[in-house]
C-alpha cells in the first residue's frame, strides 16, 4: 500500500515502533479475550490470580493502545508536514514554463484537496493498525485453541477480503472520476471569485457560466462521489454480515465433529463477537484510505510530469549580486512558448541582443508580439530552446541560472504583492519614508518591521508598492513590464521623466515594455518585437 510505503519512506523506525505497540495492544487484548472465557469454564473455582491478570491486560491494553494511537497520529501528521513542504518546494523549482501549463486550478487541487485527503487516510491508517494488531492478536489465540477452526475461519476472512476488493474496484474508479473531474470544478470555482464583477454585470452570463459550467462540473462531482460511495457501502456492509459465516459453522456444524468441545466452540464464537468491532471499523476506514491512494496518485502523476522537466538546483546565493558587470547577451535565442495544447504555441526567432550598464532600454511591439516571453528569458525564468545566454560572457546554464536571477529586480505585469518585505535586507525607516514619498503612499503605508500597512489599494498604488521592492531589493538590472499602463498620466510623467532617468544615473540597466509611445524619446533604444523577432533595435 502506498500509504504505508509513505511512511516508511519518511520514518521508518517510528513506524515500527508504533508497530510493536500496536501488537502489544493486539496481545492484550486477545489475552482478555482468552482469560474470560478460561474464568466462564471455571466459575466456581476462578482463581484469585485470573483476576489480576485480567486487570494487568486491561490496563496495558490501555496503554499500548494510547501509545501505539499517539504514535501513528503523530507519524502520520510529520508525512504530511514533508510532503506538503516538499511539494511547495517543488513546484518552486519546477521549470515557471512548465507551471503555466499544468495551471493553477491544478496546483491548488494538489495542495489542498489531495493532501487533505492524505490526511485522512493516513490518520484512518492508525485505526487500520491498530485492530489489525487485535486480529492478530485474536488469530493466535484462535490456532492455540483449534488449528482446524482457526483454518476455517481464516479462509473465511480471506475470501471474505477478496470479495471485498472485487466489489470495491468501481468505487475506486469512481473516486478517480471524481479527482479528475474536480481540476475542472476547480477552474469554475476560481472563475467564480475573480470574475465576480463580470458575472454580477451580466445577468446571462452569470445564468449560462453557472448552468453550463459550474453546475455541471458539481453535479458529475457529486455523481462520481454518491456512486463510489455507494459501492463501498455495500462491500463493507455485505463484508459485515458475511463476518458472521464462521460463526454459523461454529455453531450449527463443528460441533457434530469429534474433537471440537462445546468450550471451544464458545471460546471461538465469544472471540469472533468480540472481533465484529474491530473489523467494522477498519471497513469503515477503507474509503477513506481509497481516497488517500487516489489523491497520492495523482500526486504522483504531478511528480512524474515535473520529472520530465529539469528540476532547477536551489542554490543558496546569499547577497550574490554582480556589480562590476559590463554585459548581458542573449545569442542566437530560439524559444517555442506552448499555451495549454499544441496547436496554440509561439515562437522566438533568432533573438540576439546586448544589454549593458547604464542603458535605459524599451522593448515595444504589438500584443502577442512576444515581449512578455522574452521578459521571462532574459531574467532567467524560461531556459531557451537553443542559443545562449551569457552574463559576463558566462553561459547561464542549470549549475547558475539561479544565481543569474539574483541579478534582477523586476515588476509583472501580473505581479504579486507580498504583505511582508521577504528576504531583503534591512534598510533604514528614513529610506522607506523617502521611497513612500517619491511613490506618493506616505499617506496611504507605513512599514514597521518590514510589514506593509495594507495592500488594498488601487491596482496603480500597488504597483508602486511591488516598485518599492524593487527599489529596496537595489539590483543591478531593472525590468517593467508594462509598469506605467495603470498609473494616472500625472505619475506616468513622474515615472518616465523622474524615476527611470534617476536609475539610469545610478548605474541601473534598466529595461522597460511600454506601450506608451509618446515617451519613446526618453530611453537609449528601442527594441521592436513582432510575431517573435526583433524588427529594430
Amino acid at each position: 500500500m502506498k500509504l504505508i510505503r509513505l511512511l516508511l519512506k519518511n520514518s521508518g523506525k517510528s513506524f515500527f515502533i508504533a508497530t510493536i505497540f500496536s501488537i502489544l495492544s493486539g496481545a492484550s487484548g486477545a489475552g482478555i479475550i482468552a482469560v474470560i472465557n478460561y474464568a466462564i469454564a471455571n466459575l466456581e473455582n476462578s482463581p484469585i490470580w485470573l483476576i489480576w491478570l485480567f486487570v494487568s491486560l486491561c490496563i496495558g491494553l490501555w496503554i499500548f493502545r494510547f501509545i501505539s494511537w499517539v504514535l501513528i497520529n503523530r507519524l502520520a501528521q510529520g508525512v504530511i508536514y514533508d510532503l506538503r513542504l516538499e511539494m511547495t518546494q517543488r513546484i518552486l523549482n519546477c521549470p515557471l514554463q512548465h507551471l503555466e501549463s499544468l495551471g493553477i486550478p491544478k496546483i491548488l487541487a494538489t495542495l489542498t484537496d489531495d493532501i487533505t485527503a492524505i490526511s485522512t487516510a493516513s490518520i484512518q491508517l492508525s485505526v487500520i493498525i491498530v485492530n489489525i494488531a487485535v486480529l492478530i492478536g485474536i488469530f493466535v489465540y484462535f490456532l492455540w485453541l483449534s488449528p482446524l477452526l482457526f483454518f476455517i475461519v481464516f479462509i473465511c476472512l480471506i475470501l471474505g477480503f477478496y470479495l471485498y476488493q472485487f466489489l470495491q474496484k468501481p468505487g475506486i474508479e469512481g473516486l478517480q472520476k471524481a479527482r479528475q473531474i474536480q481540476d475542472v470544478m476547480f477552474g469554475h470555482i476560481r472563475a467564480v471569485t475573480e470574475g465576480v464583477k463580470e458575472l454580477k454585470l451580466h445577468r446571462h452570463r452569470r445564468i449560462a457560466f453557472f448552468k453550463e459550467d459550474l453546475e455541471i462540473s458539481a453535479s458529475k462531482y457529486k455523481k462520481y462521489r454518491i456512486s463510489s460511495i455507494t459501492v463501498f457501502a455495500f462491500a463493507g456492509s455485505l463484508a459485515t454480515v458475511l463476518f458472521f459465516i464462521p460463526v454459523g459453522l461454529i455453531l450449527f456444524a463443528f460441533p457434530k465433529v469429534n474433537g471440537i468441545s462445546t468450550e471451544i466452540v464458545s471460546s471461538y464464537v465469544l472471540a469472533i463477537l468480540y472481533l465484529i468491532n474491530p473489523v467494522s471499523e477498519v471497513v469503515t476506514s477503507l474509503p477513506q484510505i481509497a481516497q488517500g491512494n487516489v489523491a497520492l496518485n495523482k500526486i504522483e502523476s504531478l511528480g512524474i510530469s515535473l520529472s520530465k522537466q529539469v528540476i532547477e538546483p536551489n542554490f543558496p546565493t546569499g547577497s550574490a549580486f554582480e556589480s562590476n558587470w559590463t554585459s548581458l547577451e542573449l545569442v542566437d535565442i530560439t524559444h517555442t512558448y506552448v499555451g495549454n495544447s499544441e496547436e496554440h504555441q509561439f515562437t522566438l526567432n533568432n533573438i540576439n541582443l546586448k544589454f549593458e550598464p547604464g542603458e535605459l532600454v524599451f522593448i515595444v511591439g504589438g500584443n502577442g508580439s512576444g515581449k512578455s516571453t522574452l521578459i521571462k528569458l532574459i531574467t532567467g525564468l524560461y531556459v531557451p530552446n537553443k542559443g545562449n545566454i551569457l552574463f559576463d560572457n558566462r553561459p547561464i546554464t542549470n549549475e547558475n541560472r539561479e544565481w543569474y536571477r539574483q541579478q534582477f529586480s523586476v515588476v509583472f505585469y501580473d505581479f504579486y504583492l507580498f504583505e511582508r518585505l521577504l528576504g531583503i535586507e534591512e534598510n533604514s525607516a528614513t529610506e522607506i519614508q523617502n521611497y513612500l514619498i517619491q511613490l506618493e503612499l506616505e499617506r496611504k503605508v507605513t512599514v514597521k518591521d518590514g510589514i506593509l500597512s495594507t495592500t488594498n489599494l488601487s491596482q496603480g498604488q500597488r504597483k508602486r508598492l511591488a516598485l518599492l521592492t524593487a527599489y529596496l531589493e537595489n539590483r543591478p538590472i531593472f525590468v517593467f513590464d508594462e509598469w506605467a499602463s495603470d498609473q494616472d498620466p500625472v505619475f506616468k510623467e513622474i515615472f518616465y521623466h523622474k524615476l527611470l532617468p534617476e536609475l539610469k544615473q545610478r548605474g541601473k540597466t534598466v529595461i522597460v515594455v511600454s506601450h506608451d509611445d509618446r515617451y519613446f524619446d526618453k530611453c537609449d533604444r528601442i527594441i521592436k518585437l513582432d510575431y517573435g523577432s526583433v524588427v529594430e533595435n
